[in-house]
């Protein structure tokens, strides 16, 4: 496979042209699309994994947690594995396995084999991310870059969106199976091209020691952060001993791994990097808005589902609008990157989430279809603006050697935050809906007119409080959901108002 580099590591590299640049830059974007996708697809398949493996359906969720922690953890690693193994040398790699361990996923018998298989694969795909936006970035003429974030942005955010659909349709018409072998072709088919194309743009190898001990401590707080996060709702948090254990695990834990990384010579984590204004900033914004948009994209199917009596298909087209008008919107941003001042970009499409996520404040059960799909698609134009641009506003802020460790941290940075932020809303949503529901119930019928009146209409007495339980419970649904809309728009807002903290962006 490295014949071709040994052979041309001393001549000037012959740049990519025409249809080969494209050719190598979908190759590129597709295994980032496909590391992505995964972290949602198996999302609404749980039950029917569980199901067939005989498992329970709280089992099943091991499913996403396995490969969700196993991601994380290998994020922030993806600089030091550049440095060390190569930059391209490593996505090949990471590409490869994650097709070998999707197979694996795919042929598992039990659930103790696929969850092994899915934090194998998670290990795997977590480099697949940062890489791909720094291989984009190195394949495309400086003058270009705008247009290698553009797509690097463009598939990490259908991708979320099109996990749950894809998932959906394959288990209801295929098998569960079929959401882990269909990386096979396509794992292959980029595997294949990137040898061919990319191996030219190999970096020089730096063997750096490996930094076991800052390895451990991050292995123990994110494997104690995420694990807290995901099982926390079901235990009543710090209710739970075990919760409380996580979490003191977790904290005590990162303020070890901020202190020996930040001291040791060779660290395996290079947070020197946030010592750049602009890229500590636009990180944290990215955060920010991307954490919200995630509560907006998990916490929307279930209300459908739940409350609007969709189907998982049907929820999944619904969401699907925003993925759609987000990539028209990215052309006109691509464009626009290097004529206009990123941060206004940034805080424009912020802005327009905001406003766009207050028009969900006074959703009610009777809204139609289209009353539901219009607020998601109008806000997929406003994405693209924010999601690009604070991309390219964190990269451009970072010298070309740092840009394999910005990319991770970035990454990580984004989903560790909106794994926290689905969780809280996940707690505060139910929670809310019960505590509505409490108060609702001495609110609504209280001389019990509703009651006789359904009586009178023919119901039996059981089946008329059936109906009055159904009413109080969707409402009570209902508005915790606009409840959450006006945090989620709020916390755009701060994050349109906290871009300016940072410098003018190099372009």
């Amino acid at each position: 496979m490295f014949k071709f580099l040994k052979e041309t590591r001393d001549q000037p590299i012959a740049p990519l042209e025409g249809r080969m640049l494209w050719l190598a830059a979908v190759v590129i974007a597709g295994a980032n699309f496909m590391a992505v996708l995964d972290m949602t697809i198996a999302n609404v398949s749980v039950p029917n994994i569980a199901g067939a493996l005989g498992a329970s359906t709280s089992q099943g969720t091991w499913v996403i947690t396995s490969y969700a922690v196993a991601e994380a953890i290998v994020l922030p690693l993806t600089g030091w594995l550049a440095a060390r193994v190569g930059l391209v040398r490593t996505f090949l790699w990471a590409m490869s396995l994650f097709t070998v361990f999707s197979i694996f996923c795919g042929l598992s018998t039990s659930l103790e084999m696929l969850v092994v298989a899915r934090v194998l694969q998670g290990f795997a795909g977590g480099p697949l991310m940062p890489l791909s936006q720094t291989l984009l970035l190195r394949i495309f003429p400086k003058e270009k870059a705008a247009t290698a974030i553009t797509l690097w942005s463009m598939t990490t955010l259908l991708a979320p969106i099109s996990g749950p659909v894809l998932g959906g349709w394959i288990c209801e018409n295929w098998s569960w199976s079929w959401i882990f072998f269909i990386n096979l072709p396509l794992g292959c088919i980029v595997v294949f091209f990137a040898t061919k194309l990319l191996l030219r743009y190999e970096l020089p190898r730096k063997l750096v020691p490996i930094d076991a001990i800052g390895l451990v401590l991050l292995v123990v707080w994110v494997g104690a952060l995420q694990l807290m996060l995901d099982i926390g709702k079901e235990h009543d948090w710090f209710a739970s001993t075990q919760i409380v254990v996580l979490a003191l695990i977790a904290a005590i834990g990162f303020a070890a791994f901020l202190i020996w990384e930040l001291t040791a010579e060779h660290p395996i984590v290079d947070l020197r990097v946030f010592r750049h204004r602009g890229f500590m900033v636009a990180v944290v914004v990215m955060s920010i808005g991307f954490s919200s948009f995630m509560v907006l994209n998990v916490l929307t199917p279930l209300w459908l589902q739940l409350n609007m009596d969709y189907t998982t298909g049907q929820a999944g087209i619904t969401i699907g609008w925003t993925g759609v008008f987000s990539l028209c919107m990215a052309p006109l941003v691509g464009r626009l990157a290097g004529k206009l001042d990123r941060r206004k970009m940034v805080c424009g499409g912020l802005l327009w989430l905001s406003a766009v996520t207050a028009l969900r404040f006074s959703g009610s059960t009777d809204l139609t279809y289209w009353q539901i799909a219009f607020p998601l698609m109008v806000m997929g134009l406003g994405m693209p603006f924010f999601f690009i641009s604070s991309s390219g506003m964190a990269l451009a802020s970072v010298s070309p050697e740092e840009t394999a460790s910005a990319a991770g941290l970035m990454n990580f940075s984004r989903t560790l935050l909106g794994a926290f932020a689905v969780a809280s809303m996940a707690t505060v949503w139910g929670d809310h809906a019960t505590l509505n529901q409490a108060e609702l119930v001495g609110l609504v019928d209280a001389d019990g007119s509703l009651i006789n009146g359904l009586v009178q209409s023919g119901l039996s007495m059981d089946a008329s409080r059936a109906v009055l339980d159904r009413l109080i419970s969707t409402q009570s649904v209902m508005i915790a959901t606009n409840e959450i809309m006006m945090v989620a728009s709020g916390a755009f807002f701060i994050g349109a108002c906290v871009i300016w903290l940072a410098p003018r962006s190099r372009t």
